[in-house]
């Protein structure tokens, strides 16, 4: 015998599932080589950082945040990364979330010395145009085409990143 509650898990199942597949249609799309999303950054000192300044140039875009611990714990390796390749072409643009405050993120960019460029995204639309980034760090590697290589969601195993930032570098 049915009864109206027995069934009462089938629409939020479906829901769930549907959220799901969008959410992989997201990551597959943005992992195919796709081509990253025009966007328009703001730096922490108002400056625009524009997808006409960046091309030609391998970038990293990376989605952080002061209270991400991972966030914090990976960036002297990121400013490691960005120092060790800049000079052959690589750009770096840390973009706060946009539940980050931007006080907190001026002053941990100004008493960490952050080299590269750093941006807020108070509205969110940079992290939504990337495929919905939620989860911090997420760091997009793009090539001079201004193609996605690749998308590491957590930290990045350092030693791969070099060997694709080289590759793509050359390329």
């Amino acid at each position: 015998m049915t009864t109206p509650t027995s069934k009462a898990w089938i629409k939020p199942a479906i829901a769930a599932l549907v959220l799901a597949g969008v959410g992989v249609a997201a990551y597959f799309s943005l992992n195919k080589h796709s081509s990253a999303p025009e966007v328009t950054f703001i730096g922490i000192k108002g400056e625009r950082i524009t997808p006409d300044s960046l091309k030609g140039k391998v970038v990293m875009v990376n989605f952080w945040a002061t209270s991400c611990t991972t966030c914090v714990a990976e960036m002297p390796e990121m400013v490691d990364t960005y120092n060790k390749y800049k000079s052959q072409g690589l750009e770096f643009v840390a973009v706060a979330m946009k539940y980050d405050a931007p006080n907190y993120v001026v002053n941990f960019t100004e008493t960490r010395q952050l080299p590269f460029k750093v941006a807020l995204d108070v509205t969110g639309e940079a992290a939504k145009a990337y495929g919905d980034v939620a989860m911090t760090p997420t760091t997009f590697v793009i090539d001079k085409d201004g193609k996605i290589l690749k998308r590491y969601v957590g930290k990045p195993e350092f030693a791969a990143l070099h060997k694709l930032l080289e590759k793509a570098l050359q390329g």
